[in-house]
């Protein structure tokens, strides 16, 4: 499988890798929307320090480098970022997760039906057979991301990832294979760099 483009765009938003110098801008983001973020993301619960992006932004960079999380910042039509989206490896050999967030400010304009359908391609680009979208069951709005983008609902299940205040620790787990493939197995192309 082959490396995701840094940067992404449908022609209204842009993803684009996270820069070492964005801590302010992240900082501000997030604690911008600590009570919209909070009950499904964990890492919002307890406040959002400059120190927690930095932290972030260096795992980000490591995580690239090693090809087990691609992650971008969405930036909307204004040039402003507006959240966060990626591409993580840990569903499988073959396989990426699609994960978003977007601060309360750029909800409702379908940004993160357009930033998981943008990963997604890429996904698929690079040489993944297969995409996958988990969200707590109680996330309705994480939800029809998915069902908008034509994923199909697999099952719901426990899980052991720690949750946000509303989380219910029950998640969702929907899929979409990658065109003329098969869900199962490895991936269709590439030495694989995937772990699984």
């Amino acid at each position: 499988m082959q490396i995701p483009a840094e940067t992404l765009s449908d022609g209204v938003i842009l993803l684009r890798r996270w820069w070492a110098g964005d801590a302010e801008l992240l900082h501000r983001l997030v604690n911008e929307s600590l009570d919209h973020l909070a009950p499904w993301m964990p890492w919002a619960v307890d406040g959002y320090t400059e120190r927690d992006a930095r932290e972030f932004l260096t795992l980000t960079r490591e995580s690239w480098l090693a090809a087990e999380t691609f992650d971008y910042a969405i930036v909307g039509p204004d040039g402003a970022v507006a959240g966060s989206c990626g591409l993580m490896a840990r569903i499988g050999r073959g396989g990426l997760e699609v994960g978003y967030w977007l601060a309360k400010a750029y909800t409702g304009r379908g940004w993160a039906t357009r930033a998981a359908r943008l990963l997604a391609d890429e996904a698929f680009r690079v040489g993944a057979n297969r995409v996958e979208i988990v969200h707590d069951v109680a996330n309705h709005r994480s939800g029809a991301v998915p069902a908008r983008l034509g994923f199909t609902r697999l099952d719901e299940r426990p899980t052991r990832l720690p949750g946000g205040t509303a989380a219910t620790g029950r998640v969702a787990v929907w899929r979409k294979t990658a065109p003329g493939g098969s869900s199962l197995g490895g991936a269709r192309r590439g030495a694989g760099w995937m772990r699984g």
